[in-house]
């Protein structure tokens, strides 16, 4: 990583509000940064251990739902005379338990979903992702089903003199959004760069010469996958305290078409990677919006798509790299200087 231009990055984002304070555009930004947090944590299974999910956004809803439970309370009657009642909590404790909550899914998916491989993992994260809404679609009681929750409160900050704040408006939504993605990617990088994040990427590579050398293959899938649900959980938490509102159709399938997209499109195993995917195609039919009809919108959106994949298949990111890489390289200069040269004399 290059620390100092991540540094000038973050500030240049700090300091957007500032540039640019329409509301829309704050909004579209902090919407996309929503979706960024969850291609990162989705990257870190399938860019880093080389796992396919799709259900990641299982863990995304989960981490809605149970965020807006705990912060407006429930009580249901769970049979035999008995209820289980939880009275509201405070949204950060809300936003932590959420955070948790997911995770113990994560490692309960990976428990089970690791002891296969292939195609199988795949039909078992879709399976889970569609138990999840078949759940919050038919327990009522618990979730308020296809009518979704309402009135769920915003998360808050205490300033002092003034005491605690509710982050509504556009710019605070931003701020906090793009406070926890750096948390995420900073979480996501010092883990790569690690000795664990090197056994996640020797598994990815050749599993079977990896666990050879005595790499533990479940323990280090497992953690991935309670690190990255935990992340994505983050996110859906961020979605339920900044929109305010949810229903089922955040376990939808396209939610996680989308992760995937951002995480190839910028580059899988990238840090970078799900950040420019996502501000590429998580700005894009916003950006369109308004100038063309909306089918022709969603045409444009794959065919940039298919562009980056057929001429850049590793993603922007890498092929930026290899770009640099070639200007620094010993030939690329000489051949500039070559051309210079010819060009010197033409004229």
């Amino acid at each position: 990583m290059n620390w100092k231009l991540f540094a000038i990055f973050v500030a240049i984002l700090g300091l957007f509000p500032f540039l640019w304070s329409d509301p829309y555009v704050l909004s579209v930004m902090g919407s996309a940064g929503i979706m960024i947090i969850a291609a990162i944590s989705l990257n870190l299974l399938l860019g880093y251990t080389g796992q396919l999910s799709l259900g990641h956004a299982a863990f995304f809803g989960i981490g809605a739902y149970t965020s807006a439970l705990m912060s407006l309370g429930f009580d249901i009657d769970t049979g035999f005379g008995m209820s289980w009642q939880v009275d509201a909590k405070p949204v950060w404790m809300a936003f932590a338990t959420a955070i948790l909550v997911t995770a113990f899914f994560g490692w309960l998916v990976g428990k089970l979903a690791f002891k296969v491989r292939g195609a199988y993992f795949v039909v078992i994260t879709i399976s889970f992702a569609q138990v999840m809404r078949m759940i919050s679609l038919n327990w009522t009681d618990l979730t308020e089903g296809p009518m979704g929750m309402i009135s769920i409160p915003p998360l808050n900050l205490w300033v002092p003199g003034e005491g605690l704040i509710n982050l509504t408006s556009k710019a605070a939504i931003y701020w906090l959004v793009l406070a926890v993605g750096v948390i995420a990617y900073l979480l996501v990088a010092m883990l790569v760069n690690s000795r664990q994040g090197r056994a996640m990427i020797a598994l990815r590579e050749n599993e079977t010469l990896a666990t050879s050398v005595g790499i533990p293959v479940t323990y280090f899938l497992s953690m991935a996958a309670i690190i990255s649900a935990a992340i994505a959980g983050a996110a859906g938490g961020l979605y339920a305290h900044t929109v305010r509102i949810i229903d089922p159709d955040v376990f939808l399938f396209i939610y996680t078409v989308t992760m995937v997209i951002m995480v190839v499109a910028g580059g899988k195993g990238t840090l970078g990677g799900p950040i420019i995917g996502g501000l590429i195609f998580g700005l894009m039919p916003e950006l369109l919006r308004g100038v063309v009809q909306p089918e022709v919108q969603w045409v444009i959106y794959g065919i940039t798509m298919i562009i980056i994949l057929l001429f850049l298949p590793r993603g922007l990111v890498p092929a930026i790299y290899d770009f640099i890489a070639w200007l620094r390289s010993p030939v690329a200069i000489s051949q500039r200087k070559t051309g210079h040269s010819l060009a010197k004399e033409a004229n």
